[in-house]
């Protein structure tokens, strides 16, 4: 098994780097959150998934342990496949994957390419008890259930009708409860409103 790999990027785009490491180059399939972690620099480490095929060996790399382990446990969900865990991993951050399962947030999902209201729900069902006992990755997910799942999807609701995309209305929802998990809808909402 192959842990990581750490060498220079001798070519990026945002859905795939080559990383070149004692004489060999890597190809390394990546969503756009590892892309966006790396796109400024010359060298950097990635954490490998193997997935071995009859027909090909293809790598997958990520920037964290935790989107690695995040993007595992959805290929483990029946009907989502390492393409599509990708994608789902290339449109949220871990920390909005796990508040949209926990919040059993259909729409987050919906909004997705290549993902329908069947597969989103198969996401919410088999994940929510892994992400309730400590989160794909075990990060956030406790700060998050603190929070309370009812004030932070009626707060993400609400930004959802004001036109505020759900994954950038997730991600400043998620730190604004990071600094203050006690905030009303309401406050939550302000708050929230500031960062986007």
């Amino acid at each position: 098994m192959i842990e990581f790999v750490k060498g220079e990027i001798s070519d990026l785009t945002p859905t795939s780097v080559v990383l070149e490491t004692a004489g060999v180059g890597y190809f390394l399939n990546i969503s756009v959150n590892t892309f966006s972690e790396i796109q400024h620099k010359d060298a950097c480490r990635l954490y490998v998934h193997e997935a071995i095929r009859e027909d090909a060996y293809v790598l997958f790399g990520f920037f964290s342990t935790e989107e690695r382990e995040a993007f595992r446990k959805l290929i483990s969900v029946s009907g989502v496949g390492a393409n599509t865990a990708r994608v789902i991993l290339s449109s949220l951050t871990v920390p909005e994957l796990e508040s949209g399962i926990l919040a059993e947030n259909l729409a987050i999902f919906k909004n997705i390419k290549g993902i329908g209201t069947k597969t989103a729900q198969r996401i919410i069902v088999e994940l929510k008890d892994k992400v309730a006992k400590g989160g794909l990755s075990g990060a956030e997910a406790a700060s998050l259930l603190t929070a309370g799942n009812e004030v932070r999807s009626e707060a993400l609701a609400a930004l959802q009708m004001l036109g505020f995309p759900a994954a950038a209305s997730g991600k400043a929802i998620n730190t604004v409860l990071k600094n203050d998990p006690s905030l009303t809808v309401e406050q939550l909402i302000k708050a929230a409103l500031k960062l986007l």
